[in-house]
């Protein structure tokens, strides 16, 4: 299993004037989310997706001997798509704006994979995402209930062709190391009192 950290986004919803992943919780948020993929021992390989929007956060991930790999930066899904196109494997895709994401539920979540799935991905339920203080604009209803996108799925790239709907599949795992990422300041805030 390859594991991909998307972190080529402009974090244009946090209106700052560094980059989002740069934001720092002990250490660089991006820096936890690819630790969290290298101390879970599931993945072959780790590529963090950088873009032209993300030129620091390239360097970082570069300066800790990790393989960055340059996307469009158009966007998340169109971004994750191209690679996904080129890549024969299973895949672990998350965000890279996850600070509070261990080796524990990364390894959870890799043992939910199914091959038989072309795409799972992992949501938290409205109301766990409310006890923690976060909103999201990703939602979906699932099990007739509100969830949100958590910005990780896991996905058969082997069965991916460009010309497909791909048919989603869900798991629910309403845990604040998967619910709790970055998309405004006040995220951020709440951070610090975890």
């Amino acid at each position: 299993m390859i594991g991909f950290v998307m972190a080529g986004g402009k974090g244009s919803r946090m209106n700052l004037d560094s980059e989002k992943l740069l934001l720092k919780y002990k250490k660089p948020v991006i820096l936890h989310v690819v630790d969290s993929l290298n101390d879970s021992k599931c993945f072959s390989k780790i590529l963090a997706l950088t873009s032209l929007h993300s030129p620091k956060t390239k360097k970082l991930l570069q300066e800790n001997n990790i393989n960055t790999l340059d996307t469009s930066g158009i966007g998340y899904a169109e971004d994750l798509t191209l690679v996904l196109q080129s890549t024969n494997d299973s895949v672990l895709v998350t965000s890279g704006d996850l600070p509070l994401l261990d080796k524990e539920i990364v390894q959870q979540i890799v043992n939910y994979y199914d091959p038989k799935k072309i795409w799972t991905s992992i949501l938290v339920t409205n109301k766990f995402l409310t006890t923690l203080g976060l909103k999201s604009n990703y939602s979906v209803n699932y099990n007739d209930e509100i969830c949100h996108y958590t910005g990780i799925s896991l996905i058969n790239a082997n069965k991916i062709t460009s010309s497909e709907n791909t048919n989603e599949n869900y798991i629910i795992i309403d845990d604040k190391r998967v619910g709790f990422n970055l998309n405004t300041k006040q995220d951020y805030e709440l951070l610090g009192t975890t």
